[in-house]
């Protein structure tokens, strides 16, 4: 950007003091402006009218599986919880292969920015022989689109013949997991601020890797400053797996392997008791919310509220695209926001609470304060949504409007001050294109089991 941008008095803004809008310039917000006032940044400016959008910050996933855009609607899978829908699915992951990935990632990541998405948070821990590189095909793709992600180093280690879930053809050593893991630090984390990659490691679930892995994970996650994730208490069967395994409960286990810490992220969080709650918020420990996902597999709901009560951070996650089945971040708010009624009541889960958790909220699980509002000094990281389909029709606050009306659809998305999506388009993607290639891949890889 080679001089300033003044997005102009949007219709509603997810930000305090900045209905007159905002000032970009370069990769940062300069400057908020107030209702009815003028910029004070002095230099050259362009003038966006922003007048029909609703202004958020740019939408945080921080869970999702990219590689399974492969495998929805999966007919092996459907109709399952989670242990027997991971045992249909296995066998079809194990055949995954470089081009399989660049495509699934391709179109997660594009679903992703269309939906209002500006930063992302992918777990990928399925290296069979066929696919030994796929962070760094994730990299590749992600700088393609210009998506801001924090890439997760998978793994699992603990195979069927030896008490685990996955077959052995998903599963690698304790060295070679960790070799890469640090190879993929060394490469591609960027500690700066403003950072577009940065890399965290993500041993896939206890009944998928041993207890040495968690800790080796973790001495090196901690020697290098990058972040720790990891499912954890998704079902009543993973607690069960959990004592029958290691004789004690996930949150128990989680410390006894070194990782009750302000530096580590779970995704989905639900079986926690109210002591467990609370050890998990004086530690810090952040939880990805995933409605979605649960809701297709039955797993149960987040405790949200308590967990932020607790003091632990909460964030949102589309979490798969095989038990979603999709990328849509914006609409996995509304997901939030509802299930989180159900839970505990029309008054107590408000908007306001589902759109903080998918950028606040979110921000803090990764570990940065750079993102996930709207004031000056941080990244210019934006979602802007028209309200101008038939759904809308009638509708009062724009805000609630976005959730309760059902927004699916960016009209713009800013990344570090760069529009990624323009007019509901990412600019240079042929959308069909990649749809018959996807759809044909996908295709062809169920059909080799």
């Amino acid at each position: 950007m080679t001089q300033a941008l003044w997005i102009k008095n949007p219709l509603a803004i997810l930000a305090d003091n900045a209905e007159g809008g905002i000032v970009v310039k370069d990769d940062r917000i300069v400057e908020t402006v107030r209702r009815g006032k003028q910029p004070v940044y002095s230099g050259g400016m362009d003038v966006v009218d922003a007048s029909e959008h609703v202004v958020l910050p740019g939408l945080i996933n921080t869970h999702h599986h990219f590689y399974q855009t492969l495998t929805r609607a999966c007919p092996p899978a459907l109709n399952k919880e989670l242990f027997p829908w991971l045992k249909a699915l296995y066998p079809i992951w194990a055949g995954l292969t470089p081009e399989h990935m660049a495509l699934a990632s391709r179109v997660a990541m594009a679903e992703l920015l269309l939906s209002g998405c500006t930063s992302a948070s992918d777990h990928h821990y399925l290296f069979p022989a066929s696919l030994t590189n796929g962070i760094d095909i994730q990299v590749e793709e992600a700088a393609r689109l210009g998506l801001r992600v924090t890439l997760t180093r998978g793994s699992m280690s603990l195979g069927e013949e030896d008490g685990g879930l996955p077959p052995q053809s998903t599963v690698q050593d304790d060295d070679t997991i960790l070799t890469d893991s640090l190879r993929l630090i060394d490469r591609y984390h960027d500690a700066r601020e403003g950072a577009m990659v940065q890399i965290a490691l993500a041993p896939c679930s206890p009944f998928s890797v041993t207890p040495d892995l968690m800790r080796a994970s973790a001495d090196l996650a901690r020697s290098k400053g990058v972040r720790l994730h990891t499912h954890l208490s998704e079902t009543e069967d993973e607690n069960e797996f959990c004592q029958q395994v290691f004789g004690m409960r996930p949150v128990d286990y989680l410390e006894s392997v070194d990782w009750m810490a302000g530096d580590v992220w779970l995704a989905h969080g639900i079986y926690f008791t109210e002591q467990e709650i609370a050890r998990l918020g004086r530690a810090g420990v952040g939880i990805c919310h995933c409605p979605s996902s649960n809701m297709v597999l039955a797993s149960g709901i987040a405790a949200t509220l308590d967990l932020e009560a607790a003091g632990a951070p909460v964030g949102l996650g589309v979490d798969g695209s095989a038990s979603n089945d999709g990328s849509n971040l914006i609409q996995e708010i509304r997901q939030a926001l509802m299930i989180g009624r159900l839970k505990y009541g029309a008054s107590r889960v408000t908007h306001w609470d589902a759109l903080r958790w998918a950028t606040k909220g979110s921000a803090r699980c990764l570990g940065r304060d750079d993102i996930g509002t709207i004031q000056a000094g941080k990244q210019a990281d934006l979602a802007m949504f028209k309200l101008d389909e038939l759904r809308f029709s009638g509708a009062g606050d724009p805000l609630a409007a976005l959730l309760l009306c059902g927004a699916h659809r960016a009209d713009r998305v800013m990344v570090g001050g760069q529009w990624r999506v323009i007019d509901g388009e990412i600019p240079g993607l042929d959308l069909t294109e990649l749809q018959q290639q996807h759809s044909k891949k996908a295709a062809d890889l169920i059909k080799e089991v």
